[in-house]
């Protein structure tokens, strides 16, 4: 399998009570909510001559809330911004913060108390986790991390600190109520203006609700190369190469979704000794009609006999050897073979990715670089970088010292190129073609050591864009069988999920009415695949198991195609006509304020992906609003509802919905209406 540096900048963790995280039965972790900063750039409160600063709403908020009471109001010749969920809001005028003491006590007294300006606060305000067992306030400014810890003698109370803030502090038409906890100032938000908000900018946003954020107002648009799953031509697709690909589309998808300019590249291994072994292969034991009629199954039939008949016979090891120097050389017949082979295999894969739901913008590979990489030779020899060895051999030190562990080779005996001299050419070469300014190769962890030498002898090349390529990369499934034993190609993996899916779903009454149960089934167990492997650190290693990746209910992908289905099926049996208003009053249970707290997260879910390349924050996310969901669907029923009772729930579960099938999409997931 194709190969493919974890990308810095993500947010610590925290831990959470156990009370927290037990939200509903079968709850995943909740997402840690101090990692999010905030942003004070969005509202404020009036000064003297059309002068702004932030209030305590805006604060705790982030301009998440339009200006109501409390907040802030528009004013004759105020400018206005789009800040965090596009909310129009006076733009913030910065004030030294004598002035903000002056114009605006809680600001004032917040400088003061804490020694620190308005905008700093930001930093230490996170919105509170959402808890079965009590309701909790919206949003929490943590003492803690705002006083230097550098000498622990010397720290103040940090209780009494808090009370003594949240006493001098006041409630307005935003901040409901202020209390205190451990360690922190809490503050709840009128619910009504909460319920409001949310919802109209779910519904306004759409599938850009979220990436709108102010978090991401800073992000310039840049040219961003993917490459990712890269199976080897003439072997069948492997199981193996099922993490990369889902892997690479989920970072593609969200790439994309921030406005980026992705180009997905699927480099084939195409090229190597490999192919020298083929091409005697099928000479000695191949068949036209079956390479035809099934070119995967036969070439890889091929290649494990010609393998055990090399290791046995040294004249058929030596034909190998020949081959591939002949395509080396460009040898017109052993080419038109290779071709071939890698135009059948093409042709099998664009089928295989069509029922995962990935497409690539280039099928590159190996044998483009077959040339460049002699000019990648001759650059490495000029600089005086290459050593010959005694074999014959030709090497890079990358320690300058002779350590065995740097020494990477970069051509044969024979003068044939490797695989890392072909890594060098195509890097070379997309530079050139693209002028990316990141380029991430999603491959196996295994491929660590290859790409830290690739990307270093770039470096000593004279290529500072090394810096920008980056190795995305992840641990290994185990475990994965069929029935009939152990799974060696993907394409037994999508039959089994189907079948599966579909003596699953036969009990159930809705799928007589499904128009294509066999398309449905494959998209609700691949939606099982991809959460199971997207719940962990992709790092990690994990063992797969059937049973668990088919519950309906509990933590899995099946569970979020069943809700996102329950859903779609609630507007089309009330209809639309609810849609067009509601009263905010009508959603103040428990149950939906849960919710609507959990949809003002989505902007830093996706935040904090953006800055790991980790999915699994969006998939915690997705499952604690599915399970959100479920406990909701039971108790605010529609039906038998008033007109204005049912139209308010109606737009929660739409706002509900709307945003579980955006993270969907996202993870590569096509979320299904019936099932």
């Amino acid at each position: 399998m194709r190969r493919r540096r974890s990308p810095s900048g993500h947010l610590p963790p925290r831990t959470l009570d156990t009370e927290e995280v037990d939200m509903v039965p079968g709850a995943c972790g909740i997402p840690d909510a101090r990692d999010f900063p905030r942003s004070l750039a969005a509202a404020g409160q009036r000064l003297e001559a059309n002068h702004w600063a932030p209030s305590l709403a805006d604060i705790i908020l982030g301009g998440r809330l339009p200006a109501l009471g409390g907040g802030a109001a528009e004013e004759p010749g105020s400018r206005f911004v789009e800040p965090r969920h596009g909310v129009r809001l006076p733009e913030v005028h910065r004030l030294s913060d004598a002035s903000a003491a002056k114009a605006n006590p809680v600001e004032g007294q917040l400088s003061r108390v804490l020694d620190l300006p308005p905008e700093n606060l930001i930093k230490s305000i996170s919105a509170v986790p959402i808890s079965k067992k009590e309701e909790v306030a919206d949003f929490q400014l943590s003492m803690d991390s705002l006083l230097d810890n550098s000498n622990d003698h010397s720290r103040p109370d940090i209780q009494a600190q808090a009370t003594r803030l949240a006493e001098k502090l006041k409630c307005d038409t935003v901040v409901s109520e202020i209390s205190t906890g451990r360690g922190t100032v809490n503050f709840k938000i009128n619910r009504e203006l909460l319920t409001k908000t949310v919802l109209q900018q779910v519904i306004k946003d759409g599938s850009e609700y979220g990436l709108k954020s102010e978090l991401f107002s800073g992000l310039s648009q840049k040219k961003i190369v993917v490459e990712f799953s890269s199976p080897n031509v003439a072997k069948k697709f492997h199981v193996g190469h099922l993490r990369s690909t889902i892997i690479g589309n989920f970072i593609a998808n969200l790439k994309e979704a921030l406005g980026h300019q992705v180009t997905r590249i699927n480099y084939l291994g195409d090229w190597g000794m490999q192919f020298g072994l083929l091409g005697t292969g099928f000479q000695l034991f191949g068949y036209e009609e079956k390479l035809q009629s099934n070119p995967l199954q036969h070439l890889f039939e091929v290649y494990v006999q010609v393998n055990k008949e090399a290791a046995d016979d040294k004249s058929v090891a030596k034909s190998a050897h020949e081959f591939f120097q002949r395509l080396e050389l460009g040898d017109m017949q052993a080419l038109a073979l290779w071709q071939k082979f890698r135009d059948l295999s093409i042709k099998e894969y664009v089928r295989i990715y069509k029922r995962l739901g990935v497409h690539f913008d280039e099928y590159s590979g190996e044998s483009f670089y077959r040339e460049k990489s002699q000019e990648v030779l001759k650059l490495l020899d000029s600089k005086g970088l290459l050593q010959k060895t005694i074999k014959g051999t030709a090497v890079v030190d990358l320690s300058g010292n002779g350590d065995p562990s740097s020494i990477c080779t970069v051509m044969r005996s024979d003068g044939t190129s490797l695989y890392a001299t072909r890594d060098l050419a195509a890097a070379i070469d997309r530079m050139d073609k693209y002028n990316f300014d990141t380029m991430i190769y999603v491959t196996d962890k295994g491929q660590k050591k290859h790409f830290q030498q690739v990307f270093q002898m770039l470096q000593i090349m004279g290529y500072d864009w090394a810096e920008r390529c980056q190795h995305v990369p992840f641990g290994v499934v185990q475990g994965m069988k069929t029935r009939r034993g152990d799974v060696t190609f993907l394409e037994d993996v999508l039959n089994e999920i189907r079948l599966r899916m579909l003596q699953n779903m036969a009990s159930v009454k809705t799928t007589k009415e499904l128009e294509n149960p066999e398309e449905t089934a494959e998209r609700v167990g691949l939606a099982a695949l991809i959460i199971q492997d997207f719940r962990g650190l992709l790092l990690s290693d994990y063992q797969f198991s059937w049973d668990r990746v088919f519950q309906s209910r509990g933590d899995t992908g099946v569970f979020l195609q069943y809700t996102h289905a329950r859903l779609h099926s609630l507007e089309e049996t009330f209809g639309c006509g609810y849609l067009n208003d509601f009263n905010t009053a009508c959603l103040q249970e428990p149950q939906s304020v849960s919710i609507l707290q959990h949809l003002l997260r989505f902007d830093e879910v996706l935040y904090r992906s953006s800055q790991d390349l980790q999915p699994r924050h969006i998939v915690s996310y997705l499952l604690i609003l599915s399970h959100l969901a479920a406990v909701a669907h039971k108790t605010l029923h529609i039906k038998d509802s008033t007109p204005e009772v049912a139209a308010a729930r109606l737009h929660l579960f739409r706002a509900v919905r709307s945003v579980l099938a955006n993270g969907m999409k996202l993870l590569g997931i096509t979320p299904v209406c019936r099932m």
